[in-house]
């Protein structure tokens, strides 16, 4: 398969998953917004701060590494050792799930049973949800190497909105069980998620005659259960030995990603009040990174870890693979950049109507503004350095990802450090100024990396992070005017002059996206190339 036919599957793979994304996501998002009217702070601290980064650590250390690896062999290869490998993803799951359930139980503050009761069974309702979902694991990395576009996103968003739907369901008619709700609810995601794969490559390995199934390097669901290979060996020993260098990461990665949380839940810097409106506001202001960040990361990782050779600088690879890589480098680092930039520029202005019209007074009359605010900045950092960390994470050697491990650790060092100190300082807002000082270390090392990269070659794909003085105008034109909008028609004026102010906010995103529609031609040459032909092959297929 040739550099752009992987570039192709990437590209219906990254836009696909976006538009299906953004349709689950915001029907999650007026659940969710329903649901919140219901609880109180304390609920919403406990739930979505010290239980949900229980399962999200026992996730992520048991399967992020299998994960990263898994994906970055080619095509040739023993898929046979490949799944024995991700199966070992379950006993881990197992004993992380087991270790950090007694640790959330012996060692972590408890909260007043009065305000949050069943505290203990959420910890272990939470914990066996995250050994369930890593049964899907084969299936999960076997339907993204080879490529099939809906099915990962159908089945993690129809899982999400029906866990939404039976928690607000149970809210309204048994507010009573406290967290027996939302420990059920996660049970319920993460059984439903393993039985949409389970179920989908049951139909799909049924049918021979699918062309689908016949690119699949297993023809029956027994194939993808543990065995041993035709070469006696269990698993693919150059796979295990990239695992354990990605767990290294991934283990410093996850104090990065949740390290706020961590501070929050061992340090008990915030009360679990203060917890639940940060988490509140936290998951708010990442909603777009995940709903367009993290598809195209996921989907051009895939693209970057086929097209290029680990270990090799670009004079070394294949020319046409190489200029490939570039040209999609380049156009995805302005794509980010021109997305964060929006989101920071037009963010500001209009943070606290957002968390009115989403939580009411809970988030819009204290910290809940700043917070937002602040994170708008971070929105535009996490969206350069999914982009340059998708790119060095597939084109790093074991030695160099190892390196790299070593500067990671020092990072999660100053970033715990960091927020500690920051929070006792500036309140919850300190948090995210800790996150944004770990992310401009990961993009400044990532950047570092990519120059290297290219220097002995022709292409320069960093200039994608260089834009017109026009754009630049425009997009300081619109964020004086949105400020000067909010400070007279926002947001204690009533709804016609919120309306007012939202009507200023869409003029100036219509000129500001008008810009860079005249300025950036060359991105805009690509969308229309990659995302035009994506679209066009997704209908025949």
């Amino acid at each position: 398969m040739g550099s752009q036919d992987v570039l192709g599957q990437a590209a219906r793979l990254a836009s696909s998953g976006l538009i299906l994304q953004v349709l689950f996501r915001l029907i999650t998002f007026v659940l969710n917004a329903f649901i919140l009217r219901f609880l109180s702070k304390e609920i919403v601290g406990i739930v979505n701060v010290r239980l949900t980064l229980l399962y999200s650590t026992t996730i992520f250390l048991a399967r992020e590494a299998f994960r990263r690896a898994c994906l970055s062999g080619g095509n040739q290869r023993d898929w046979n050792q490949t799944l024995n490998l991700l199966w070992l993803t379950v006993p881990l799951g197992v004993f992380w799930s087991l270790l950090l359930g007694w640790v959330w139980l012996r060692l972590l503050e408890v909260p007043d049973p009065n305000v949050v009761p069943q505290y203990g069974t959420g910890v272990v309702l939470f914990g066996l949800s995250a050994v369930v979902e890593l049964l899907v694991e084969p299936f999960w990395v076997l339907a993204q190497a080879h490529m099939f576009v809906k099915l990962k996103v159908i089945a993690e968003s129809l899982s999400v909105i029906l866990k939404s739907i039976l928690t607000a369901f149970l809210v309204l008619w048994l507010p009573h069980w406290g967290l027996y709700i939302f420990s059920l609810a996660q049970l319920f995601y993460a059984t439903f998620l393993v039985l949409c794969y389970v179920i989908y490559f049951t139909k799909l390995l049924g049918s021979p005659e699918s062309t689908k199934q016949q690119t699949l390097p297993v023809s029956r669901m027994t194939d993808l259960l543990p065995s041993i290979s035709r070469s006696g060996t269990f698993v693919n020993w150059k796979e295990a030995k990239l695992t354990w260098s990605f767990f290294k990461q991934s283990f410093l990665k996850q104090i990065l990603t949740e390290g706020e949380r961590y501070v929050m839940t061992f340090l008990n810097v915030l009360n679990f009040g203060d917890q639940g409106v940060y988490d509140i506001v936290n998951n708010l202001g990442s909603l777009v990174a995940r709903l367009i960040f993290q598809p195209i990361e996921e989907s051009f990782y895939i693209f970057f870890a086929k097209v290029l050779e680990r270990g090799k600088d670009a004079s070394l690879q294949k020319k046409e693979d190489i200029a490939v890589a570039a040209v999609v480098l380049e156009s995805l680092l302005k794509l980010a950049l021109l997305a964060g930039l929006t989101i920071t520029v037009f963010g500001f202005a209009y943070s606290q109507l957002a968390l009115d019209i989403y939580g009411g007074a809970m988030l819009s009359a204290g910290s809940g503004p700043v917070l937002l605010r602040s994170y708008c900045l971070y929105v535009l950092l996490l969206a350069i350095n999914g982009v340059t960390e998708c790119f060095t994470f597939a084109a790093m050697d074991k030695e160099e990802v190892d390196r790299y491990n070593f500067m990671m650790l020092a990072l999660s060092s100053s970033f715990l450090v960091f927020s500690y100190l920051l929070t006792r300082w500036c309140g919850s807002v300190g948090f995210i100024f800790a996150n944004c000082f770990n992310m401009s270390i990961r993009i400044a090392q990532s950047l570092r990396f990519i120059h290297r990269y290219y220097r002995g070659s022709p292409y320069r794909p960093l200039s994608g992070l260089r834009l017109s003085p026009v754009l630049l105008g425009a997009f300081a034109l619109s964020g004086g005017i949105t400020g000067v909008s909010e400070v007279f028609l926002c947001c204690e004026h009533g709804w016609p002059s919120r309306l007012a102010h939202v009507a200023v906010g869409a003029f100036c995103l219509g000129v500001t996206l008008g810009t860079a529609f005249l300025t950036e031609t060359k991105l805009i040459y690509f969308l229309r190339t990659h995302l035009g032909m994506s679209r066009l092959t997704d209908k025949t297929t």
